[in-house]
């Protein structure tokens, strides 16, 4: 393993923004296909990339976890408190436990549909279902258990999500340490440019 660095890979930092930007994308387009009143193609295609998108983050969570094995982040700061710390690590593996079963319970729940639609990731790739769900001979109340359980989970992510997105605001505004700044890309790395953006704005 490489030893401790001062900021997040390059690649570390690409996949967390891929999965964030993904997570939001999701929320969006659930919303959207569960309370729009929307035409029979318009709904499949937005079901198709609500599929789509769910499998990238899928693909992007596990390759997330592999290269955070294989590359160990930086160091919390120093003033961080012990309880904070704990607080901190388990909150990262709730988040990568639900970007990973969230999309499962996604994969599962269009397996064991009745309608049996197929799934082509972003109308190029086919996606199979799994054979031990789609061969079911009552789908029915499997898929409606399965909805109960993505659609709580989605939740759930999205105040995981929230709370992520808040402590890392708090470190950087209220903490003022280098928290934020080391998962941004390169060219937001210089404290004073985000700091003075924030103020200009106020």
């Amino acid at each position: 393993m490489n030893g401790k660095a001062d900021r997040y890979t390059a690649v570390a930092i690409t996949l967390h923004w891929v999965m964030a930007l993904g997570v939001l994308a999701l929320a969006a387009l659930g919303l959207v296909m569960v309370h729009g009143h929307l035409g029979l193609g318009r709904r499949f295609a937005l079901y198709q990339l609500h599929k789509s998108i769910g499998v990238t983050i899928l693909i992007a969570a596990l390759l997330r976890l592999a290269w955070r094995h294989a590359h160990r982040p930086p160091s919390l700061p120093t003033h961080m408190p012990q309880l904070e710390r704990l607080t901190v690590h388990a909150g990262h593996w709730l988040l990568y436990f639900y970007l990973i079963a969230l999309p499962l319970t996604g994969w599962a729940l269009v397996s064991a549909s009745v309608l049996n639609i197929p799934t082509h990731l972003y109308g190029v790739i086919p996606w199979p279902h799994l054979r031990v769900l789609s061969s079911l001979h009552d789908k029915a109340p499997v898929e409606a258990l399965l909805k109960s359980i993505h659609r709580y989970g989605a939740w759930t992510l999205l105040v995981l999500v929230a709370g992520h997105a808040g402590a890392a605001l708090r470190h950087h505004f209220v903490q003022k340490d280098d928290v934020l700044l080391r998962m941004l890309p390169r060219l937001r790395r210089d404290r004073s440019i985000v700091t003075a953006s924030f103020q200009e704005t106020r």
